[in-house]
């Protein structure tokens, strides 16, 4: 009979299940994380039990926090299990499970809690996973959204900030106020330049309420950038069933991932760190050249095999990447014109990458869905796929199969809208990305004119001619028949 997950069931689990190689009473706060979503606790959170595993740094256990909806019900079930979570690694030859103990609380979800939390001067890393969608950029510029009514909100009441960047900055006012050193704000989101984007909407924001303050923090606080990497589907009442009946856990929210994680972080924490280079993340002095590689060939290789897996009616991307001409088009994709705008990093092949990512794609354990994959795409094309495009443009390289991805999803946001589709956008910006697409039809030069996603890309006579060619012949042919014809 499967056990409920605390504290006090930890000794009675089956012996096969990992469990912390610590004693949690010794644990005491470093970290407050925002966002605690799954891809947090499979990463972020499993290197740190790791460490505390190995007897070091138990000062930096993570507080979680959160003021969305969907957090208070994350931080419901957690408390129920003494913040404890069961992490399983879908290895298709043997699944394995442990439990993890890094988290010690949860901040009560509401904007003071989170605040309150973060002014503890204990807390020397603010860390984030908020989305690739949750910095309030200006897709026209790439810079801060000034004009975003939560922004503008915050910056009418600083005192009671709505948003995340508010509650940063009213923590770190708070904290220059009382003498107390300012923590590190340390992005984990899938996106370029993480910390730079970071750093870009705190002091964007804090220059609406405050320029001193603003200067304060640019001069003060520290964003590194980093690169993460570990591909975490959601949760479903399928993962809660396997880790009741495989584990014996009944756990209400676990996790499942790959058995693959990466970290690549920039060493800029001035107010201190957990020794995470003896857990295996890797500190570098420039983390661009590793981040590009990932948000390049594996983002973008998840884009470029879900909307052609949502058109030719696969639901998980394993069944997608199983398909030879899916699998022969992105090797294609990926050889051709993604891998030649990236630069070289030294003792990095990658060919070999880009092997290793069919093979992980390729996982039948890991049940992520091409639903997931598409999720959001007016968010995450500008972060996967428009800046290699960017760059191949300025390169003069060729960029027909670049502009098939984009097609490719085009042609998946105008079969959202057709009569009768079982595909559903979730975007939000549905609607536009909707009509544009369907208006291609006729007039391919529709989907680029939507400036808050392409930006200045219409304006490139090769990448429209390009995109033109691809979504007329997605409009006139099979999916399948143009992917053939691009693959050879």
């Amino acid at each position: 009979m499967a056990q409920h997950l605390n504290l006090a069931a930890l000794g009675s689990l089956p012996k096969e299940i990992a469990t912390p190689a610590y004693d949690r009473s010794d644990l005491t706060a470093g970290i407050v994380h925002i966002g605690v979503g799954n891809f947090h606790r499979a990463h972020q959170a499993v290197y740190l039990d790791n460490l505390f595993g190995m007897g070091r740094d138990h000062d930096w256990a993570i507080i979680g926090a959160g003021i969305k909806s969907f957090d208070a019900a994350k931080r419901e079930a957690l408390k129920s299990q003494d913040w404890l979570t069961t992490v399983v690694e879908l290895d298709p030859n043997h699944l394995s499970a442990r439990v993890t103990g890094a988290m010690i609380d949860f901040a009560e979800v509401s904007p003071e809690a989170v605040r309150a939390a973060l002014e503890d001067p204990a807390i020397r890393i603010a860390s984030l996973t908020v989305t690739e969608g949750g910095y309030y950029v200006d897709a026209r510029t790439g810079g801060f959204d000034a004009a975003h009514p939560e922004m503008l909100a915050d910056a009418a009441s600083p005192d009671k900030p709505k948003t995340v960047f508010g509650i940063l900055i009213a923590a770190l006012q708070a904290r220059r106020a009382a003498g107390v050193a300012p923590f590190t704000v340390m992005s984990c989101d899938n996106l370029p330049e993480n910390g730079h984007v970071a750093k870009q909407a705190v002091i964007g924001l804090a220059t609406l309420i405050d320029p001193d303050l603003a200067t304060w923090i640019d001069v003060n606080v520290a964003f590194p950038n980093g690169m993460v990497d570990c591909i975490t589907p959601a949760t479903s009442p399928v993962e809660i069933a396997i880790v009741q009946d495989a584990f014996g856990i009944e756990d209400a929210a676990p996790v499942t991932c790959e058995p693959f994680r990466q970290w690549v972080l920039e060493d800029h924490f001035p107010a201190g760190r957990p020794a995470l280079e003896d857990v295996g993340v890797t500190f570098v002095d420039d983390v661009k050249p590793y981040e590009l590689m990932k948000l390049r060939i594996l983002n973008g290789g998840h884009a470029a095999i879900a909307y052609i897996g949502a058109l030719l009616g696969y639901e998980m991307s394993a069944d997608s990447m199983a398909d030879p001409d899916v699998a022969a088009w992105y090797r294609k994709l990926a050889q051709t014109e993604i891998i030649p705008t990236l630069s070289p990093i030294q003792g990095v092949d990658y060919g070999a990458y880009l092997e290793n990512c069919m093979v992980r794609f390729a996982n039948s354990a890991v049940k992520d869905t091409i639903p997931r994959l598409c999720l959001d795409g007016s968010n995450r094309q500008p972060k996967f796929i428009l800046p290699t495009i960017q760059d191949a443009l300025a390169a003069g390289l060729p960029v027909d199969g670049l502009a098939l991805e984009v097609a490719l999803w085009c042609r998946y946001c105008a079969t959202s809208a057709e009569v009768g589709s079982t595909v559903t956008l979730h975007d939000e910006r549905a609607e536009a990305l909707q009509r544009a697409a369907l208006a291609t039809r006729t007039d391919p030069a529709a989907f680029l004119e939507l400036d808050d996603v392409f930006g200045t890309l219409k304006d490139s006579e090769a990448f429209s001619a390009a995109f033109a060619r691809q979504i007329g012949a997605l409009w006139q042919h099979h999916a399948r028949s143009v992917l053939r014809a691009y693959a050879g």
